[in-house]
């Protein structure tokens, strides 16, 4: 018997996310797993709940996120080059949700760590970020 359910959909894509990280993500999660980043807890392939004016759950799944700042941080690759109004749209209403949300392309994360650090570190500096 299958569940119709779209959340065990999405939940099984997120743990293939897991399963199959991009580089960026690889690295990224190397460096802040186990509270390494300012002691903060970082979860990987989180998924965010939804909904709108149909009441129908809707779902994200945010590539790396931490509960004690409500930060979503998502990485982009090439990708996002040719979808920046979806991810504008999706960053609303995550942030309409009380999330702040940090983006950084795959090439910061892997070239750049210093920056991409200081960046999440502000954040949790200053709550008020978005």
């Amino acid at each position: 018997m299958t569940n119709n359910n779209p959340y065990y959909t999405i939940r099984e894509f997120a743990r293939q996310n897991r399963k199959n990280p991009t580089d960026a993500e690889k690295y990224f999660w190397k460096k802040v797993r186990g509270k390494k980043l300012g002691g903060l807890k970082f979860l990987r392939q989180y998924i965010i709940e939804y909904r709108f004016h149909d009441d129908k759950a809707h779902y994200f799944i945010a590539d790396f996120f931490c509960q004690e700042l409500k930060l979503v941080i998502e990485l982009d690759g090439r990708i996002h080059d040719y979808q920046k109004e979806y991810d504008e749209n999706r960053a609303k209403i995550i942030q309409a949700y009380g999330y702040k949300v940090l983006r950084f392309s795959n090439e910061q994360v892997l070239k750049d760590w210093d920056f991409v650090e200081k960046e999440i570190m502000a954040t949790s500096i200053n709550p008020k970020f978005h």
